[in-house]
Protein backbone atom coordinates (compact mmCIF):
# COMPACT_ATOMS: atom_id res chain seq x y z
CA UNK A 1 0.00 0.00 0.00
CA UNK A 2 0.96 3.62 -0.20
CA UNK A 3 1.57 6.23 -2.88
CA UNK A 4 4.65 6.57 -5.06
CA UNK A 5 5.11 10.10 -6.44
CA UNK A 6 7.38 10.60 -9.44
CA UNK A 7 9.10 13.90 -8.65
CA UNK A 8 10.49 15.52 -11.77
CA UNK A 9 13.46 17.82 -11.47
CA UNK A 10 14.87 20.76 -13.38
CA UNK A 11 18.51 21.70 -13.04
CA UNK A 12 18.89 19.23 -10.18
CA UNK A 13 16.02 20.75 -8.15
CA UNK A 14 12.47 19.37 -7.72
CA UNK A 15 9.91 21.06 -9.92
CA UNK A 16 6.96 22.89 -8.38
CA UNK A 17 4.68 20.07 -9.59
CA UNK A 18 6.58 17.62 -7.38
CA UNK A 19 5.70 19.62 -4.27
CA UNK A 20 2.07 19.87 -5.38
CA UNK A 21 1.76 16.11 -5.77
CA UNK A 22 3.54 15.28 -2.53
CA UNK A 23 1.27 17.58 -0.53
CA UNK A 24 -1.85 16.15 -2.13
CA UNK A 25 -0.63 12.56 -1.73
CA UNK A 26 -0.08 13.14 1.98
CA UNK A 27 -3.56 14.65 2.37
CA UNK A 28 -5.22 11.68 0.67
CA UNK A 29 -4.27 9.41 3.57
CA UNK A 30 -3.78 6.24 1.52
CA UNK A 31 -0.66 5.13 3.32
CA UNK A 32 2.99 6.19 3.29
CA UNK A 33 4.11 8.60 0.58
CA UNK A 34 7.36 7.82 -1.21
CA UNK A 35 9.01 10.38 -3.46
CA UNK A 36 10.79 8.86 -6.45
CA UNK A 37 13.57 10.89 -8.08
CA UNK A 38 15.35 9.72 -11.23
CA UNK A 39 18.87 10.98 -11.87
CA UNK A 40 21.23 13.21 -9.88
CA UNK A 41 19.33 15.84 -7.89
CA UNK A 42 18.99 17.56 -4.52
CA UNK A 43 16.26 15.64 -2.65
CA UNK A 44 16.60 17.24 0.79
CA UNK A 45 13.47 19.40 0.45
CA UNK A 46 11.02 16.59 -0.35
CA UNK A 47 10.40 15.56 3.26
CA UNK A 48 9.18 19.04 4.12
CA UNK A 49 6.50 18.82 1.45
CA UNK A 50 4.94 15.52 2.43
CA UNK A 51 7.29 12.66 1.55
CA UNK A 52 7.58 10.01 4.27
CA UNK A 53 10.50 8.46 2.40
CA UNK A 54 12.60 9.25 -0.64
CA UNK A 55 13.75 6.71 -3.20
CA UNK A 56 16.57 8.33 -5.14
CA UNK A 57 17.86 6.49 -8.18
CA UNK A 58 21.01 8.59 -8.40
CA UNK A 59 22.09 7.13 -11.70
CA UNK A 60 23.62 9.26 -14.46
CA UNK A 61 21.92 6.98 -17.00
CA UNK A 62 18.59 8.40 -15.82
CA UNK A 63 19.67 12.05 -15.99
CA UNK A 64 18.53 12.48 -19.58
CA UNK A 65 15.10 11.01 -20.12
CA UNK A 66 15.10 7.79 -22.09
CA UNK A 67 11.81 5.96 -22.31
CA UNK A 68 13.17 2.47 -21.71
CA UNK A 69 15.28 3.36 -18.69
CA UNK A 70 12.59 5.55 -17.08
CA UNK A 71 9.88 2.89 -17.43
CA UNK A 72 12.15 0.18 -16.05
CA UNK A 73 13.26 2.32 -13.11
CA UNK A 74 9.70 3.34 -12.17
CA UNK A 75 8.50 -0.26 -12.43
CA UNK A 76 11.34 -1.34 -10.14
CA UNK A 77 10.38 1.41 -7.70
CA UNK A 78 6.76 0.19 -7.63
CA UNK A 79 8.00 -3.31 -6.82
CA UNK A 80 10.42 -2.04 -4.16
CA UNK A 81 7.83 0.09 -2.34
CA UNK A 82 4.72 -2.03 -2.90
CA UNK A 83 2.86 1.15 -3.82
CA UNK A 84 -0.75 0.77 -4.95
CA UNK A 85 -0.92 4.26 -6.47
CA UNK A 86 1.63 6.04 -8.68
CA UNK A 87 1.26 9.78 -9.26
CA UNK A 88 3.05 11.90 -11.82
CA UNK A 89 2.68 15.36 -13.27
CA UNK A 90 0.99 15.55 -16.68
CA UNK A 91 4.21 16.33 -18.52
CA UNK A 92 6.19 15.23 -21.56
CA UNK A 93 7.95 12.67 -19.36
CA UNK A 94 4.79 10.96 -18.14
CA UNK A 95 2.98 11.21 -21.47
CA UNK A 96 5.86 9.18 -22.86
CA UNK A 97 6.54 6.80 -19.97
CA UNK A 98 3.24 6.14 -18.18
CA UNK A 99 1.37 4.42 -21.05
CA UNK A 100 4.29 2.02 -21.39
CA UNK A 101 4.47 1.61 -17.63
CA UNK A 102 0.74 0.84 -17.64
CA UNK A 103 1.29 -1.92 -20.19
CA UNK A 104 4.27 -3.35 -18.31
CA UNK A 105 2.48 -3.47 -14.95
CA UNK A 106 -0.98 -4.29 -16.27
CA UNK A 107 -2.12 -1.18 -14.45
CA UNK A 108 -4.98 1.19 -15.27
CA UNK A 109 -4.06 4.75 -16.15
CA UNK A 110 -6.02 7.99 -15.68
CA UNK A 111 -4.42 10.98 -17.39
CA UNK A 112 -4.64 14.79 -17.18
CA UNK A 113 -6.55 14.80 -13.87
CA UNK A 114 -7.36 18.13 -12.25
CA UNK A 115 -8.50 16.73 -8.90
CA UNK A 116 -8.01 13.63 -6.75
CA UNK A 117 -10.17 12.30 -3.92
CA UNK A 118 -10.77 9.08 -2.05
CA UNK A 119 -14.11 7.24 -2.26
CA UNK A 120 -14.69 3.78 -0.83
CA UNK A 121 -11.01 3.38 -0.11
CA UNK A 122 -10.14 3.93 -3.78
CA UNK A 123 -8.52 6.93 -5.43
CA UNK A 124 -10.80 8.77 -7.84
CA UNK A 125 -9.47 11.20 -10.40
CA UNK A 126 -11.48 13.95 -12.04
CA UNK A 127 -10.44 14.84 -15.57
CA UNK A 128 -11.76 16.94 -18.47
CA UNK A 129 -13.00 15.20 -21.63
CA UNK A 130 -14.26 16.31 -25.05
CA UNK A 131 -11.78 19.21 -25.16
CA UNK A 132 -12.85 20.34 -21.70
CA UNK A 133 -16.60 20.37 -22.37
CA UNK A 134 -17.28 17.89 -19.56
CA UNK A 135 -15.64 16.42 -16.47
CA UNK A 136 -15.63 12.72 -15.61
CA UNK A 137 -14.60 10.81 -12.49
CA UNK A 138 -12.23 7.92 -13.12
CA UNK A 139 -11.59 5.01 -10.75
CA UNK A 140 -8.87 2.47 -11.55
CA UNK A 141 -9.71 -1.12 -10.64
CA UNK A 142 -6.28 -2.73 -11.09
CA UNK A 143 -4.00 -3.55 -8.15
CA UNK A 144 -1.72 -0.67 -9.10
CA UNK A 145 -3.33 2.58 -10.27
CA UNK A 146 -1.52 5.23 -12.30
CA UNK A 147 -2.60 8.88 -12.37
CA UNK A 148 -1.14 11.94 -14.05
CA UNK A 149 -2.20 15.37 -12.77
CA UNK A 150 -2.08 18.73 -14.51
CA UNK A 151 0.34 21.17 -12.86
CA UNK A 152 -1.28 23.90 -10.72
CA UNK A 153 -4.17 21.64 -9.75
CA UNK A 154 -3.20 21.82 -6.07
CA UNK A 155 -1.61 24.52 -3.91
CA UNK A 156 1.95 24.19 -2.65
CA UNK A 157 2.08 24.52 1.12
CA UNK A 158 5.09 25.99 2.86
CA UNK A 159 7.69 23.43 3.82
CA UNK A 160 7.36 21.99 7.31
CA UNK A 161 11.10 21.60 7.50
CA UNK A 162 10.73 17.86 8.08
CA UNK A 163 13.24 15.42 6.67
CA UNK A 164 12.62 12.02 5.15
CA UNK A 165 14.93 8.99 5.03
CA UNK A 166 16.60 8.62 1.64
CA UNK A 167 17.28 5.28 -0.02
CA UNK A 168 19.64 5.47 -2.98
CA UNK A 169 20.17 3.04 -5.81
CA UNK A 170 20.70 2.76 -9.54
CA UNK A 171 17.10 1.88 -10.41
CA UNK A 172 18.17 -1.45 -11.84
CA UNK A 173 19.20 0.19 -15.12
CA UNK A 174 22.51 0.51 -16.90
CA UNK A 175 23.91 1.88 -20.11
CA UNK A 176 22.74 -1.20 -21.99
CA UNK A 177 19.13 -0.18 -21.28
CA UNK A 178 19.48 3.18 -23.02
CA UNK A 179 17.50 3.19 -26.27
CA UNK A 180 18.18 6.81 -27.20
CA UNK A 181 21.50 8.62 -26.93
CA UNK A 182 21.34 12.29 -25.89
CA UNK A 183 24.21 14.08 -27.58
CA UNK A 184 23.44 17.63 -26.44
CA UNK A 185 21.09 19.48 -24.11
CA UNK A 186 20.37 23.14 -24.79
CA UNK A 187 19.09 25.27 -21.94
CA UNK A 188 16.21 27.59 -22.87
CA UNK A 189 17.19 31.20 -23.43
CA UNK A 190 14.18 32.47 -21.47
CA UNK A 191 14.29 32.44 -17.68
CA UNK A 192 10.51 32.62 -17.41
CA UNK A 193 8.44 29.94 -15.72
CA UNK A 194 7.39 27.23 -18.18
CA UNK A 195 3.82 27.62 -19.39
CA UNK A 196 2.76 24.26 -17.99
CA UNK A 197 3.70 25.31 -14.45
CA UNK A 198 2.94 29.03 -14.69
CA UNK A 199 0.48 30.40 -12.16
CA UNK A 200 -0.36 33.37 -14.43
CA UNK A 201 -0.38 33.53 -18.22
CA UNK A 202 -1.02 36.35 -20.71
CA UNK A 203 -1.69 35.05 -24.23
CA UNK A 204 -2.02 36.88 -27.52
CA UNK A 205 -3.79 35.96 -30.73
CA UNK A 206 -3.66 36.76 -34.42
CA UNK A 207 -5.32 40.15 -33.77
CA UNK A 208 -1.90 41.47 -32.71
CA UNK A 209 -1.06 41.56 -36.45
CA UNK A 210 2.75 41.26 -36.17
CA UNK A 211 5.61 39.91 -34.09
CA UNK A 212 6.58 43.49 -33.25
CA UNK A 213 3.10 44.17 -31.85
CA UNK A 214 3.12 40.88 -29.95
CA UNK A 215 6.44 41.76 -28.33
CA UNK A 216 5.33 45.33 -27.61
CA UNK A 217 1.93 44.42 -26.14
CA UNK A 218 1.90 40.90 -24.71
CA UNK A 219 5.36 40.64 -23.18
CA UNK A 220 5.22 43.93 -21.20
CA UNK A 221 1.69 43.13 -20.01
CA UNK A 222 2.84 39.68 -18.91
CA UNK A 223 5.78 41.21 -17.07
CA UNK A 224 3.43 43.61 -15.27
CA UNK A 225 1.26 40.69 -14.12
CA UNK A 226 4.33 38.59 -13.20
CA UNK A 227 3.06 36.11 -15.79
CA UNK A 228 4.43 33.92 -18.58
CA UNK A 229 3.60 34.99 -22.16
CA UNK A 230 1.60 32.56 -24.28
CA UNK A 231 0.10 32.53 -27.75
CA UNK A 232 -2.66 30.98 -29.79
CA UNK A 233 -1.83 28.63 -32.66
CA UNK A 234 -2.80 31.34 -35.16
CA UNK A 235 -0.27 33.72 -33.59
CA UNK A 236 2.43 31.03 -33.62
CA UNK A 237 1.69 30.04 -37.22
CA UNK A 238 1.94 33.71 -38.19
CA UNK A 239 5.41 33.89 -36.62
CA UNK A 240 4.48 36.20 -33.75
CA UNK A 241 5.77 33.75 -31.11
CA UNK A 242 7.70 30.49 -30.81
CA UNK A 243 5.97 27.11 -30.82
CA UNK A 244 7.03 26.69 -27.19
CA UNK A 245 4.70 29.61 -26.37
CA UNK A 246 1.66 27.95 -27.92
CA UNK A 247 -1.32 27.13 -25.72
CA UNK A 248 -3.89 24.68 -27.01
CA UNK A 249 -4.62 21.19 -28.20
CA UNK A 250 -1.52 21.13 -30.42
CA UNK A 251 0.54 23.22 -28.00
CA UNK A 252 0.78 23.16 -24.22
CA UNK A 253 -2.08 22.37 -21.86
CA UNK A 254 -2.04 24.89 -19.02
CA UNK A 255 -3.90 25.23 -15.74
CA UNK A 256 -3.04 28.64 -14.22
CA UNK A 257 -4.91 30.59 -11.57
CA UNK A 258 -5.14 33.53 -14.02
CA UNK A 259 -5.33 33.37 -17.83
CA UNK A 260 -5.59 36.62 -19.81
CA UNK A 261 -6.54 36.14 -23.47
CA UNK A 262 -5.82 39.19 -25.63
CA UNK A 263 -7.38 39.08 -29.10
CA UNK A 264 -8.07 35.33 -28.96
CA UNK A 265 -11.44 34.24 -30.31
CA UNK A 266 -11.54 30.98 -28.36
CA UNK A 267 -11.53 28.22 -30.95
CA UNK A 268 -12.18 24.79 -29.45
CA UNK A 269 -8.53 23.80 -29.99
CA UNK A 270 -7.35 26.73 -27.87
CA UNK A 271 -9.99 26.19 -25.20
CA UNK A 272 -8.85 22.59 -24.87
CA UNK A 273 -5.50 23.86 -23.63
CA UNK A 274 -6.65 26.46 -21.07
CA UNK A 275 -10.28 25.85 -20.18
CA UNK A 276 -9.51 24.65 -16.66
CA UNK A 277 -7.86 27.98 -15.72
CA UNK A 278 -9.37 29.27 -12.48
CA UNK A 279 -9.93 32.85 -13.71
CA UNK A 280 -10.14 33.71 -17.42
CA UNK A 281 -10.04 37.32 -18.58
CA UNK A 282 -10.81 37.92 -22.26
CA UNK A 283 -10.35 41.06 -24.36
CA UNK A 284 -11.82 40.89 -27.87
CA UNK A 285 -13.58 43.29 -30.24
CA UNK A 286 -16.07 40.64 -31.29
CA UNK A 287 -18.90 40.38 -28.70
CA UNK A 288 -19.79 36.97 -30.13
CA UNK A 289 -16.29 35.50 -29.71
CA UNK A 290 -16.57 31.99 -28.16
CA UNK A 291 -14.01 32.89 -25.49
CA UNK A 292 -16.63 35.05 -23.75
CA UNK A 293 -18.75 31.96 -23.01
CA UNK A 294 -16.00 30.70 -20.71
CA UNK A 295 -14.46 33.95 -19.46
CA UNK A 296 -14.79 34.95 -15.84
CA UNK A 297 -14.42 38.56 -16.93
CA UNK A 298 -14.78 39.89 -20.46
CA UNK A 299 -13.98 43.20 -22.13
CA UNK A 300 -15.49 43.89 -25.55
CA UNK A 301 -12.98 46.28 -27.06
CA UNK A 302 -9.71 46.81 -28.89
CA UNK A 303 -6.79 45.03 -27.22
CA UNK A 304 -4.45 47.84 -28.33
CA UNK A 305 -6.54 50.21 -26.25
CA UNK A 306 -7.04 48.05 -23.17
CA UNK A 307 -3.64 46.33 -22.92
CA UNK A 308 -1.81 49.57 -21.90
CA UNK A 309 -4.57 50.37 -19.40
CA UNK A 310 -4.36 46.93 -17.83
CA UNK A 311 -0.57 47.08 -17.82
CA UNK A 312 -0.56 50.43 -16.01
CA UNK A 313 -3.02 49.20 -13.36
CA UNK A 314 -1.09 45.97 -12.77
CA UNK A 315 2.17 47.89 -12.46
CA UNK A 316 0.58 50.05 -9.77
CA UNK A 317 -0.92 47.20 -7.77
CA UNK A 318 1.73 44.50 -8.24
CA UNK A 319 4.87 46.60 -8.13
Amino acid sequence: MGILVLCETDGGQPRKSAFELLGKAKALGLGPVTALVLGPADVTSLGGHGADAVLHYDNAVLASHSTGTAVKAIANAVAATGASVVLGSASNVTRDAFPRLSARLGAGLAVECTDLRVAGGKLVGRRPVFAGKALVDVKVQSAVALFTVRPNSFPVAASTGATAPVTTGDGGVSGSDVDVKVVQTLAPESKQVDLTEADRIVSGGRSLKSKESFDAVIRPLAAAVHATPGASRAAVDAGFAHHGDQVGQTGKVVNPSLYIAMGISGAIQHLAGMRTSRIIVAVNKDPDAPIFQFATYGIVGDLFEYAPLLQAEFQKTLA
